[in-house]
């Protein structure tokens, strides 16, 4: 089967399932697993370039929102000639991805050569459940059904081991820590859809973000009303030192050195990329690392290497 993936989450599921050599196209911002990288791309973005701050991107993003335009752009030309059987793109953001009218364009355009049928996905997850649902999906239409099976049994046996062991700390009197997930820094984006979730899962309280609803814009002054013990910097597609680059470079209100979590040394900057804006396989590692970051007497050296850093006043860069 030829499959053609415009999700970076997408492509990680295909190839954890096995059929990695059957991707034959991908998005420019695919780039896990490593050898993803020799496979063509198909998408570019629009406008902007490589050096903007985070800043101009999530202005970028803004205004698409308003507009209800793409940041990124398919090369129909590029999709056609690979003559995918499969294509696995999302409906949930026009923003995140390439709109999913563009993609169906370019299927009734690529339709119209005779004896080729293609069939496109759209995985919409807003939950951990949902996610585990999507492996499924690409499994029944990759013709992968037992692969699927093995690898969601894998990753609920790994997600139970640590809500077991949530559950032994809660016992011994280990509470849930207090915290405000971000997924956005200026401005500050309370962390939504399955983020929530995995902070409930790992043994947290997500004091600002609601499970299964989208993210949405807060305010430095809202993040001192609840006054969190730990403060996770995940914005979306950063990797940690990004993250950590960011957190340096943003305005901060005068007295944001008072916060609660700021004062313990308890500011850290995640892989969101990696642990928390995709809704792939990774996402089970997410709540791994922050159930580390809750709890390190309780879990140790469970957390994926260089997911996180501490950043911070205590922690001058």
């Amino acid at each position: 089967m030829r499959i053609v993936s415009l999700l970076p989450s997408a492509t990680e599921i295909v190839y954890a399932l096995g059929l990695g050599e059957e991707l034959v196209g991908r998005t420019h911002e695919c780039d896990f697993p490593p050898e993803v990288a020799s496979v063509p791309i198909m998408t570019a973005d629009v406008g902007g370039s490589p050096t903007d701050s985070g800043r101009d991107i999530h202005l970028r993003v803004s205004g698409s929102i308003h507009r209800g335009s793409s940041l990124y752009r398919l090369d129909t030309e590029a999709l056609a000639a690979a003559r995918p059987d499969l294509i696995l793109t999302q409906e949930l953001c026009d923003v995140c991805a390439v709109s999913y009218r563009e993609v169906t364009r370019a299927v009734r355009a690529i339709a119209r050569e005779p004896g080729h049928e293609t069939s496109v996905v759209s995985l919409e997850p807003t939950s951990v459940e949902g996610i585990l649902n999507s492996i499924s999906t690409v499994g029944a239409m990759a013709e992968a059904e037992d692969e699927a099976v093995g690898l969601v049994e894998i990753l609920r046996e790994r997600l139970g081991a640590i809500e077991n062991r949530v559950l032994e700390r809660r016992l011994e009197g280990m509470r849930p820590r207090r915290v405000v997930c971000l997924e956005w820094l200026d401005p500050p984006f309370a962390a939504g859809h399955w983020v929530p979730e995995q902070v409930r899962r790992a043994g947290g309280w997500d004091l600002l973000g609601t499970e299964g609803e989208p993210s949405r814009e807060t305010t430095w002054e809202i993040v001192r009303e609840v006054d969190p013990e730990q403060l996770m910097l995940m914005p979306c597609g950063f990797d940690t030192t990004r993250t950590a680059q960011e957190f340096e470079r943003m305005s901060r209100p005068g007295w944001f050195d008072e916060l609660r979590a700021v004062r313990r040394g308890e500011v850290f900057a995640l892989d969101g990329s990696g642990y928390f804006s995709r809704p792939g396989p990774r996402i089970i590692d997410g709540i791994a690392l922050l159930a580390e970051l809750f709890d390190p007497e309780g879990f140790v050296d469970v957390a994926p290497p260089q997911a996180w850093m501490p950043v911070g006043p205590a922690y001058p860069r």
